[in-house]
């Protein structure tokens, strides 16, 4: 069972990445009225939320897009930057939502800068300790036990991102309408790409919750042996 399951995530999850991948392509072919390039959009977004202490960057790379709290910049991709495409501002939005999250201190975010400490460490060490743990797991239980609660912290980690990816999604919709940066023309294909961009992460952590219940079940069974 737990394979019928493994297999029908993967499917999932290249099935997800494909319609991404196909609406990006789709909506970076349709321009906004205003003429606006993604950068453009998310200074604006940036100063209409009274944000003044983000810088906007250019990096390489396609939906390679992110927020960096740490050192507060928002790195836009070489199709995002300098596009004036809807699928561009919708991009250029959702990260500017995240900058929105972090300056409003929305409690998700927080939550997940707490984590990232004992995540980065777990990310680290977890694949060793698993494959320890599965040799030994009839002699030394315990090893795989601190393995599984490793990959537990990850798996926290992407279920906690779920609300923080939806909300920005929805920060970012909302705006664009009432910035008047899409219109009834184009907004649903904002919309359609940033819900697309949020399934991926829907299915990360379904991915990552399956595997964790695998080692689970690899525990238990050698407990029982």
């Amino acid at each position: 069972m737990y394979w019928i399951l493994f297999i029908g995530i993967a499917i999932l999850s290249y099935a997800v990445q494909a319609s991404l991948q196909s609406k990006f392509a789709k909506f970076s072919k349709i321009r906004i009225s205003n003429g606006m390039t993604g950068a453009e959009v998310a200074q604006k977004m940036l100063n209409d939320h009274g944000i003044h202490n983000v810088k906007i960057t250019h990096i390489p790379g396609q939906l390679t897009d992110n927020f960096n709290p740490s050192n507060m910049t928002l790195n836009l991709s070489d199709a995002v930057y300098g596009s004036c495409s809807v699928a561009a501002a919708a991009v250029a939005a959702h990260e500017c939502g995240h900058a929105v999250q972090h300056a409003t201190g929305y409690a998700p975010v927080k939550l997940r800068s707490a984590l990232v400490p004992a995540v980065s460490f777990a990310s680290k060490a977890v694949t060793w300790v698993l494959l320890l743990g599965m040799l030994l797991v009839n002699i030394f239980p315990g090893v795989m036990l601190f393995g599984i609660i490793l990959f537990a912290m990850t798996t926290l980690f992407s279920l906690v991102t779920l609300p923080v990816e939806v909300n920005a999604s929805q920060r970012a919709t909302a705006w664009l309408n009432k910035a008047g940066i899409t219109d009834y023309s184009n907004h649903e294909y904002a919309c359609s790409a940033l819900k697309s961009a949020a399934y991926t992460y829907v299915v990360a952590a379904l991915s990552s919750l399956a595997t964790l219940i695998y080692y689970i079940m690899i525990f238990t069974s050698g407990n029982r042996r």
